[in-house]
């Protein structure tokens, strides 16, 4: 039946035709045929510019299957990484994950159709030389080691034209956006009196706190903090004691005094590394203070507290806190996958990925690749959603004012048991 419908049509069209052919022009000439439409050229509509990173999407890429390569001019993102046994711990496995993640951002198609390219340089004992070589190549930003030593001699090198993220920094004397430099963490301060307002919301109001000195970086700063806020919110200090840290573990003339004054229910709060903090804890059991709180800062998570010996119950603050199956967890085991290897200081890991992605974030706001003027961008973000939190730097002096994690081991595992602030 079809065919006969179809027969029946095409003898209709023919006929058209044919009276279409035979008709003579006014003047008696011939007419000329028909002329077809142009077809019309199927085009891509242009993909939609991209005006904030998205993390997830690359994270998510499968290194497998990518996309068209990404052609345009490259964003350069220069890393000077402290690699000695004081700051390798974290800036080692740093260097390793964020070429990884850049590499992903292309595999997506890059950023606005360029690639994102990294450069490793290695401090070594010349920041300055490091820092040099990575301008030469036209970094677009830098991320840098966390210690002052290395860090100072790279700001004055950058001339604070070029933005420096301190990724893995709670040293709030490297946050200067009047220089570009940039902490991606909270700070000593945030950390130490989240610290002391957890252990006062616990219901515990006398401390014990070790410290290497006041206004010493880190080992006395933290302590400083966790002081004035626990006074301030109404506990009582009834001993300070002194340590050298990352060497001390016999704690026995510490002990002695703190065991005469001590009523079994104080917090002890330290920046002492997680070896120290054990052994300490192991001493003042042995006098019988089995009723003592501990908690301490970032140290801990990064001197491995998790897989101390006799950690149950003790306190920390980390940068993040990795659950299984979450963003931070999935990304480094995707790293693991690809390479062949687990990275360590997993805490710090996310600080890391979220300096390149400000950077990049920076270049997206300002529409430019001018440092100087990224810096200026980078200056005025607010409310970033990265991996290790939300981070703004409009209205701050380069310091996020960040939520801070507070980790507890529980029946062995790392915990989070409360987040202070943001």
């Amino acid at each position: 039946m079809r065919l006969k419908v179809l027969f029946a049509l095409l003898a209709v069209f023919t006929l058209v035709v044919a009276a279409c052919g035979n008709d003579d022009d006014s003047d008696g000439g011939t007419a000329s045929a028909p002329t077809e439409a142009p077809a019309p050229t199927m085009t891509e509509a242009p993909a939609p510019m991209m005006t904030e990173v998205d993390i997830d999407a690359a994270l998510a890429a499968d290194l497998s299957e990518c996309t068209a390569a990404p052609t345009g001019d490259p964003i350069q993102v220069g890393m000077a990484m402290d690699f000695s046994d004081v700051v390798g711990f974290v800036d080692i496995p740093g260097s390793k994950l964020v070429p990884f993640i850049a590499e992903k951002v292309n595999c997506t198609g890059g950023i606005n159709g360029s690639p994102v390219e990294v450069r490793v340089a290695e401090v070594g004992q010349d920041a300055v030389l490091a820092a040099q070589e990575l301008l030469d190549w036209g970094a677009h930003f830098l991320i840098g080691p966390p210690f002052a030593d290395f860090a100072l001699p790279i700001l004055q090198t950058t001339g604070g034209q070029v933005p420096l993220f301190v990724a893995a920094s709670t040293e709030p004397t490297l946050a200067d956006a009047s220089v570009n430099s940039f902490l991606v963490s909270f700070d000593d301060y945030g950390m130490s009196r989240a610290a002391a307002q957890w252990a006062y919301d616990q219901g515990i109001t006398r401390a014990i706190v070790f410290t290497e000195g006041e206004g010493i970086p880190y080992t006395g700063v933290n302590p400083d903090a966790f002081i004035a806020e626990f006074e301030e919110l109404g506990g009582e200090v009834v001993s300070v004691q002194t340590y050298i840290w990352a060497a001390d573990t016999d704690f026995s003339a510490q002990v002695n005094e703190i065991a005469g004054i001590s009523e079994n229910n104080e917090v002890v709060f330290s920046a002492a590394l997680g070896f120290q903090v054990t052994a300490l804890r192991g001493q003042l059991e042995g006098q019988g203070l089995d009723g003592l709180t501990y908690i301490g800062t970032d140290a801990l998570d990064a001197t491995g507290i998790q897989a101390e010996v006799n950690n149950e119950g003790i306190a920390h603050t980390p940068h993040t806190s990795i659950s299984s199956g979450d963003r931070i967890d999935t990304m480094l085991a995707d790293y693991e996958a690809a390479n062949g290897e687990a990275l360590e200081s997993r805490g710090f890991m996310a600080l890391y990925v979220d300096s390149m992605f400000l950077g990049i974030q920076g270049i997206l706001d300002c529409g430019c690749t001018n440092p100087a003027d990224i810096g200026a961008a980078v200056a005025q973000i607010e409310g970033f959603q990265g991996l290790s939190g939300e981070i703004t730097f409009a209205g701050t002096n380069g310091i996020p004012p960040k939520a801070v994690p507070i980790n507890r081991i529980v029946n062995g595992v790392d915990t989070l048991v409360a987040t202070i602030g943001g």
